[in-house]
């Protein structure tokens, strides 16, 4: 740190000139990481929102009781969306993100494994289920196995029946996948975990705001939520397809007692009990209340406006990557993320050209191809996306060797 004080307009300026180093997240040209709607009244929403509870601490919902019945309707609405029963306790929390509330759930399956005798409780997840699910086994002491997918690039429920062991605690099934975009069979998965007396986490942190509102709006949509028996875990981001800042994410169990499994308790010290139901201590208020005033602003019908015009948007972008030669969708993508394959053009050349362009797709290693997460905002680029990725197809040099990175 620097011994003179700075302006403020200097210290603004130089912020200024950094953040031109970064993709413009409004910018309609990056499809991953940030999830624009477009919308300038829902963006002066949150940022009003954020302002407003900008340094509000949830660690303790007893001196900000406002801001913990905040977190609770959100927890609560967000129950609804996935058919959980309301109980008194809502049966989740609020967490940073995806990645926190994948921790949190399989943090309750070890501790529930370990209630029954199991020294390393062991995680059965699809090889396309997302890597917090390793990182949790490596933070708990857990084993991890991965599933083979089937040629759809969804978990072989067969492959997995033969992997479960009695040290088996919680079997993952994702609505729908990051790197395909591809519905994983909950159903099958789901009585796979009941037949054997463990759970089942749906990683939902993707799907959680989209497949709802697909299915209000007549899509057809695969059983995925709590009406699935032997579903007993629910992970979705707010942050995501629910149109907030960064920060919101909700982890839910089907009974209220799962919970305790996750929440820290200590009180040998001076300054009294110190509980957290995640891993966070302190925890800006302001990303909770901003899901909370977007979900009230927006609604049912406020989202199933989102997702109609997305679903259009994905539609226009299926077409035209159907009239490009030589490039194919992966799989069967059930939403908005599609991942693109090729026998006939390194599609990592093609992606080079983009990147040139100003374009940021995503690249994926297996299968060896492209990824695009779309969102609304990109209704007004999809021209555009289709001409230079015809143009990138037909005139590339070789790859540039650039790596697959998540997003």
């Amino acid at each position: 740190m620097q011994s003179r004080s700075r302006p403020t307009a200097e210290v603004l300026g130089e912020l200024e000139l950094l953040r031109e180093e970064d993709p413009e997240v409004h910018g309609k040209r990056l499809f991953g990481l940030v999830y624009p709607t477009g919308d300038a009244e829902l963006e002066a929403l949150v940022h009003d929102a954020y302002e407003r509870f900008l340094f509000a601490n949830a660690l303790n919902p007893l001196r900000f009781p406002a801001l913990a019945r905040i977190e609770k309707e959100v927890i609560a609405m967000a129950g609804d969306l996935v058919h959980r029963a309301p109980t008194e306790l809502h049966g989740g929390t609020m967490t940073s993100g995806g990645t926190e509330s994948i921790l949190m759930s399989m943090l309750v399956s070890r501790e529930r494994a370990r209630a029954r005798g199991i020294e390393h409780p062991q995680i059965l997840a699809p090889l396309s289920a997302h890597p917090a699910y390793a990182k949790a086994a490596h933070y708990f002491d857990m084993d991890y196995v991965a599933v083979p997918l089937d040629s759809g690039y969804r978990a072989d429920v067969a492959a997995a029946q033969g992997l479960v062991t009695e040290n088996t605690c919680v079997i993952v099934a994702s609505a729908y996948t990051y790197p395909h975009g591809v519905m994983d069979p909950v159903v099958e998965l789901a009585a796979l975990a009941a037949e054997n007396g463990i759970g089942c986490h749906v990683d939902a942190c993707i799907g959680g705001f989209v497949l709802p509102f697909m299915e209000m709006l007549g899509h057809p949509v695969p059983p995925w939520d709590f009406r699935v028996e032997g579903v007993t875990e629910i992970s979705m981001d707010v942050h995501k397809y629910g149109y907030v800042p960064k920060g919101a994410s909700v982890i839910l169990h089907r009974d209220d007692d799962w919970i305790w499994h996750q929440t820290f308790f200590y009180d040998k010290w001076g300054a009294g009990l110190y509980a957290t139901p995640a891993i966070a201590g302190a925890r800006s208020g302001a990303p909770t209340v901003a899901a909370w005033a977007v979900m009230q602003h927006l609604g049912l019908d406020g989202y199933k406006a989102l997702v109609a015009d997305l679903c259009a948007t994905v539609a226009r972008v299926r077409t035209g990557i159907g009239a490009i030669g030589g490039l194919q969708i992966v799989g069967e993508p059930i939403g908005p993320l599609l991942a693109l394959r090729s026998e006939e053009v390194d599609l990592y050349a093609v992606a080079d050209v983009m990147d040139e362009w100003g374009w940021h797709l995503n690249r994926n290693t297996d299968p060896y191809g492209l990824h695009l997460m779309i969102s609304p905002a990109h209704r007004d680029v999809v021209d555009e996306l289709l001409t230079d990725l015809a143009d990138a197809m037909s005139h590339h040099g070789p790859s540039k060797g650039k790596p697959a990175r998540y997003a």
